[in-house]
């Protein structure tokens, strides 16, 4: 079973966010790191891009397969997690913690009203 935070909304391509009402912070769910395998490789966006939510934002590579990130919410980008460019694996050890991508400026809060909550994605993954 994979785990699923209570206190974060997801897309069905396995990106997640969560909030503190202005800034937003993105990754990809526990399920979608186990389907990759080992992350050897992310591309981001930088600080001060514009990200449109269900658009494609980066990439991330493992040795099973290359895949596009779409994002879970439109912002602007305010920080990217920069270690993960020297250590990918961070992915993988701790995706809802040292393993986020990205935290953005919400462009608009009521998107999330458009994502899953997590017992839908629960389900998905299922």
């Amino acid at each position: 079973m994979f785990e699923v935070p209570e206190d974060r909304k997801y897309l069905e391509s396995h990106e997640y966010a969560t909030t503190d009402g202005e800034t937003a912070t993105i990754g990809i769910t526990d399920f979608a790191q186990d389907e990759l395998g080992d992350v050897v490789f992310v591309e981001l966006p930088e600080v001060g891009d514009e990200i449109t939510q269900h658009e494609e934002f980066g990439v991330v590579e493992s040795i099973k397969a290359v895949s596009d990130l779409y994002a879970p919410i439109s912002g602007t980008v305010t920080a990217v997690n920069e270690a993960l460019f020297d250590q990918p694996e961070l992915v993988n050890e701790d995706p809802y913690g040292e393993g986020w991508l990205l935290e953005v400026e919400v462009a608009d809060a009521s998107e999330f009203d458009d994502l899953l909550g997590p017992e839908e994605y629960r389900e998905q993954t299922e």
